[in-house]
């Protein structure tokens, strides 16, 4: 644990700790229907999400901590998000409340990734750092929930202007989802590898 939390204070990480923090903030608006608010959160979180890895490698601010609690961050928000949206759609009318059920995938890979890496921790092995499929699916997941808070059908700040088609909405989630699912057969390689080392050198001892 000593080892874990050594370079915790730095300023990628506290990025980090703001993504968490804004997690209920973003949620708490969303429901009470301050969009614009919660627009802002959802931004300033993308935004963190982005900033912290570019300085923690540019800066040379890489800590075991900060590959950790990073991806935990991503899923909180994905998570809370996902649920939100999977709420706030099954309300809905027609094509929007038939595709409802996508963001179920969202909150299922995340809850998988979740007890994956609670399982590795608890046999003494550090989930792996999300790779170029891994940024790559949570910079599309962002960039496709933000134009949902504005132009979403029934949730967008301003819908009332101009509103998403539910076909093109329908495709910009489901390529989402598609790249959340490769992003998590990602996962799996190194995890495995992983495992089958720590097996191995269990047997060899």
């Amino acid at each position: 644990m000593k080892e874990l939390l050594k370079g915790w204070n730095t300023i990628p990480n506290w990025l980090t700790y703001l993504r968490i923090v804004l997690v209920p903030v973003f949620a708490v608006l969303f429901h009470k229907g301050y969009i614009a608010a919660a627009l802002i959160v959802l931004a300033v979180s993308g935004l963190s999400d982005f900033f912290d890895g570019k300085i923690a490698r540019r800066f040379n601010m890489v800590s075991d901590l900060g590959k950790l609690i990073d991806p935990v961050a991503d899923k909180l928000t994905e998570i809370t998000i996902a649920v939100l949206f999977f709420l706030k759609f099954r309300e809905g009318e027609g094509l929007i409340k038939t595709f409802s059920w996508i963001f179920l995938i969202f909150i299922i890979k995340e809850f998988l990734m979740v007890a994956f890496g609670a399982f590795m921790l608890s046999i003494g092995l550090r989930p792996s750092a999300a790779e170029i499929w891994g940024k790559a699916a949570t910079m599309v997941f962002y960039l496709v929930m933000i134009a949902i808070v504005m132009f979403g059908p029934g949730v967008g700040l301003l819908a009332k202007y101009w509103t998403i088609p539910d076909l093109p909405l329908l495709i910009m989630v489901i390529v989402s989802a598609v790249l959340t699912v490769v992003a998590f057969i990602g996962y799996i390689p190194s995890s495995a590898k992983q495992i089958l080392d720590k097996i191995k050198s269990k047997k060899a001892n």
